[in-house]
C-alpha cells in the first residue's frame, strides 16, 4: 500500500501536459484507449442495444380541433395551405376536424402549414 500511495503522490506533482504526455505513453504500452473503457462500460448498463431511430423525412399534417371563435381565421388558413381549396371545401375541412390537411409534406412545409393553422387559432397534429 505504501508503494501505491507514492505513486499517487508522485502523479499529483505532474503538470497537466505531463499527465496528458503520461496517459498518452500508457495507452501505447498497454495497447488501450482512455476512452474506450467508459463507452464500453455504459453500454452494458443500457441493455440490449437500441435500435437506431429512422429520421423521419415526410409528414402529415392533422387539423385537430378548431375553437367556434376561430373558425373564419382557420379556414382561411387552410385555404392557404392547401391550394386549389375553394370556400366550401375548407369549410366543410375545418367543420370536420379531425382531419388530414397535408399528407407526405416534407419538414419544412409541415412546419410552416402548423405554424399557419396555429396562429389561426386551430390545433395542428404532425405524424
Amino acid at each position: 500500500m505504501a508503494d501505491i500511495n507514492n505513486i499517487v503522490e508522485e502523479l499529483s506533482k505532474l503538470t497537466v501536459l505531463e499527465a496528458a504526455e503520461l496517459v498518452k505513453a500508457l495507452e501505447t504500452k498497454w495497447g488501450v484507449t482512455a476512452a474506450a473503457p467508459v463507452a464500453a462500460a455504459a453500454a452494458p448498463a443500457a441493455g440490449a442495444a437500441a435500435p437506431v431511430a429512422e429520421v423521419k423525412t415526410t409528414f402529415d399534417v392533422w387539423l385537430a380541433s378548431v375553437p367556434a371563435d376561430k373558425k373564419i381565421g382557420v379556414i382561411k388558413a387552410v385555404r392557404e395551405v392547401k391550394a386549389g381549396l375553394g370556400l366550401a371545401e375548407a369549410k366543410a375541412l375545418v367543420e370536420g376536424a379531425p382531419k388530414l390537411l397535408l399528407e407526405g409534406a416534407n419538414k419544412a412545409d409541415s412546419d410552416a402549414a402548423a405554424k399557419k393553422i396555429e396562429e389561426a387559432g386551430g390545433k395542428v397534429e404532425l405524424k
